[in-house]
């Protein structure tokens, strides 16, 4: 497996790895892209027909929106987007699927709190795809005005057969979730500082905001986490997070064997 990040990464990279080394695999990896030809000007296309030479499955994060689809559109083996820009990440929609069936039971019907950065997550936008091929959903949106679901996000799940309601207040909303999905104001994404300092800490879930949620409540993160779970919650019953990203590398087994076509 090539394992190429040209953006930081600690549990999609280590997960992929693990995963193809679990497997019976080896990988040839790339940390940085400051290490590759990509410095020198070589395209996202060259660099999918180079790789196709040296591994039988390739997995990519890249900072450019559809870089994936890039890269792939040149390969001759599978390729995995482990995250490309502000636009998608399908590996993690499929372990946040996993784990809410897990921790869950089920996965129609589920009333879902989706807090902080709706906007540029695309953890988020994977998550909420998929979701919506289930049934019976209520989704509540919980953001800074500044970091809402798109629009046109939030009008094709109502379409979908989902209720969506969009609010600020995350005290609010917890006593009726069975999901709190937690994410990170993502700094990078901004076009200044100013702008990430102005929304990065108007949420904060800490124990006491708990005392009225679900006995089923599962609260999960993406990770990493910055300040927007207070540590007082990691040993709570609901905090799901660190559970969730371990199930991340069974999927990522899964997921490898499925497009190497391997029993």
């Amino acid at each position: 497996m090539a394992s190429l990040f040209f953006e930081p990464s600690t549990r999609t990279r280590f997960a992929f790895e693990s995963a193809m080394q679990r497997l019976g695999g080896s990988i040839v990896t790339l940390e940085s892209g400051a290490s590759s030809s990509t410095k020198k000007g070589e395209t996202l296309a060259d660099t999918g027909r180079i790789m196709s030479g040296y591994a039988d499955i390739a997995v990519i994060r890249h900072p450019q929106k559809n870089s994936a689809e890039e890269f792939a559109q040149f390969s001759s083996i599978p390729v995995i987007n482990a995250g490309d820009g502000p636009n998608q990440h399908p590996s993690q929609s499929l372990l946040d699927i996993y784990s809410i069936n897990h921790f869950q039971g089920h996965l129609d019907g589920l009333t879902i709190g989706i807090v902080g950065d709706l906007k540029f997550s695309r953890t988020v936008n994977s998550l909420i795809k998929l979701l919506a091929f289930y049934k019976r959903h209520t989704f509540y949106l919980i953001s800074h005005p500044n970091l809402k679901m798109a629009a046109e996000t939030v009008n094709w799940l109502k379409k979908n057969g989902h209720q969506v309601i969009e609010m600020e207040s995350l005290k609010d909303a917890i006593p009726h979730l069975d999901i709190i999905y937690m994410t990170r104001v993502q700094e990078e994404r901004f076009e200044s500082r100013e702008a990430y300092l102005s929304v990065k800490d108007h949420y904060r879930l800490d124990r006491s905001q708990l005392q009225d949620a679900k006995k089923n409540l599962s609260i999960m993160h993406p990770l990493p986490r910055v300040c927007e779970i207070a540590e007082d919650v990691d040993d709570h019953p609901a905090a799901k997070y660190f559970e969730q990203a371990h199930l991340g590398l069974y999927v990522r087994m899964a997921l490898i064997t499925e497009m190497l076509g391997l029993k």
